[in-house]
């Protein structure tokens, strides 16, 4: 029999092979194999553990190596494996010699075996492997078996290894046992609905299109017009994860070790809204173990910065590589890992210092000068991927009216449309929405009526913009299309589009407010 386990060294993670080599010698366990403390101190763990379970410790010296030896194991997910495998060489369990087994747990002295972080990335690995028998903790099979790979067994208690270990030289499978709970289906209610934002008409469609072409967005105004709640109305109008998505961001929290017990798949897109005295760690993802980021919880989701220029500016640059490549690289001693970061950036800024700029009822206090240092903290480059900016402006509102305001399902249905028509006109394509269409494919999937053209090359010859704002433009115009289940890009979509970029281009935002 071959043991596997699995150290999550990356967000794909190492497949670990477990040898176990037995001789006459002082009693004692050597781990060879680049093993971290943890593992290390697992040898000790593990005795302890087959000792107060009442199995016979083999006599002689245990040397267990750990393959391949150039990759450092970290973490204790490995224990119950190095059990198994003693156990197994020791003949206190019997299995078929050809068996394949990957198995994944951490133990207690008492033998009782913990969850362990990153399952989802595991059974990934087993199952490129072809290894298609799994055990892991009672608490991960739910998680271990929404991938629908291979036999997930999962256990509670050492002990039970030689009775699961029996029943499948036997064939039997009763052994495998029932999920305790049910899988969660992740349909969270959003804190926020699109029906208690009172007026602010073209905020709400601003915010439909970036959810339906998936653009990065941009709301800046005075405090109190309702900025954070509009943001927060944004995760009620996405539509949910296919399952390839909800795979790899399921995979992330796991590795995160922030998947909630007896959860299988996350369905809905993650919604992350980090304080702005998060550290460039907290954000971007590393720390001694390296654990994924915020940019990395984000995946497939929204990433709302709130308070934008109080996030620090070395911090808001790092943002540009995983907003523009859908990843982030993190160097550690002397490695680099890759995690997937592929989200959509939502920032909330006041238009000053004071926050009073734009106010008729109040008197911003803050030079021009004051101003403009204050947006330079964004820095040209990340503003300059933002593909729609809108002001919120202060409006008085009758709390107590009865006009009907639409609720976010009503939006998130005409949402759901226009991501089908994307989905379906991209097909293979690595791209599946509108705000990431590489400026290659912009002919091919964006085509214009002759009105549309000559509108956008007028509008484009008269504000001068950057080649990336004439991008977005174009991207943001297919969504808006899009919204209307329209095949081609119209005049009118041009039009609306650009009202959305014009804002940090030929309009500055101190000088419109």
């Amino acid at each position: 029999m071959t043991i596997s386990s699995f150290t999550s060294s990356s967000f794909d993670g190492q497949l670990v092979r477990i040898e176990v080599d037995i001789r006459r010698g002082i009693p004692g366990v050597d781990i060879i194999g680049l093993p971290d403390g943890a593992v290390l101190e697992s040898r000790d763990r593990f005795r302890a553990a087959l000792r107060n379970c009442g199995f016979e410790i083999p006599k002689g010296r245990i040397l267990i190596n750990l393959a391949p030896a150039g990759v450092r194991k970290e973490g204790a997910s490995i224990d119950l494996a190095l059990a198994a495998a003693v156990l197994f060489n020791s003949g206190l369990i019997t299995t078929s010699p050809d068996k394949q087994v990957m198995i994944l747990g951490e133990l207690m002295l008492s033998g009782e075996i913990r969850p362990v972080a990153g399952v989802l990335s595991a059974v990934s690995v087993a199952a490129r492997n072809e290894i298609d028998t799994i055990i892991v903790p009672q608490s991960n099979r739910a998680e271990a078996a929404s991938l629908e790979w291979g036999s997930v067994y999962g256990v509670r208690n050492i002990s039970e290894l030689p009775a699961l270990f029996a029943a499948m030289v036997h064939g039997r499978t009763a052994a495998e046992p029932d999920l305790d709970t049910e899988l969660k289906p992740d349909l969270r209610k959003p804190a926020v609905d699109f029906h208690d934002i009172i007026d602010l008409p073209f905020v709400k469609r601003g915010l439909e299109v970036a959810a339906a072409g998936r653009h990065n967005l941009l709301l800046f105004g005075p405090p109190g017009g309702g900025k954070t709640m509009c943001s927060r109305a944004m995760a009620g109008i996405l539509p949910e994860l296919t399952r390839e998505e909800s795979i790899e961001v399921t995979r992330i929290y796991s590795a995160a070790g922030l998947l909630p017990e007896g959860s299988g798949l996350i369905r809905r897109p993650p919604f992350r809204e980090p304080h702005h005295s998060a550290s460039e760690e907290g954000i971007i993802g590393g720390g001694r173990s390296v654990k994924p980021g915020e940019v990395s919880l984000a995946h497939k989701g929204v990433l709302f910065l709130d308070e934008t220029p109080e996030f620090g500016k070395r911090l808001l640059q790092s943002l540009r590589e995983p907003a523009e490549e859908g990843r982030v690289d993190i160097a550690r001693a002397g490695r680099s890992l890759i995690y997937p970061a592929d989200f959509q950036l939502i920032l909330a800024a006041n238009p000053c210092p004071c926050g009073n700029l734009g106010k008729k009822e109040a008197v911003c206090v803050c030079s021009r000068k004051e101003v403009i240092n204050y947006w330079k903290k964004l820095g040209g480059a990340l503003l300059d991927r933002i593909d729609i900016r809108i002001p919120v402006e202060p409006v008085t509102v009758d709390l107590y009216s009865s006009a009907e305001q639409e609720s976010s399902i009503d939006v998130a249905k005409r949402v759901e449309k226009a991501v089908w028509l994307q989905h379906k006109r991209f097909g293979n394509e690595v791209f599946k929405r509108n705000g990431r269409i590489p400026q290659g494919s912009l002919k091919k999937y964006c085509k214009m009526s002759d009105e549309a053209e000559k509108s956008y090359l007028s509008a484009v010859k008269k504000m001068k913009i950057s080649s990336r704002a004439c991008v977005a433009v174009i991207k943001t115009s297919r969504s808006i299309a899009d919204l209307r289940s329209g095949d081609k890009i119209e005049k009118n979509d041009i039009h609306e589009a650009i009202q959305h970029r014009r804002y940090g281009e030929t309009d500055f935002f101190w000088d419109k407010l």
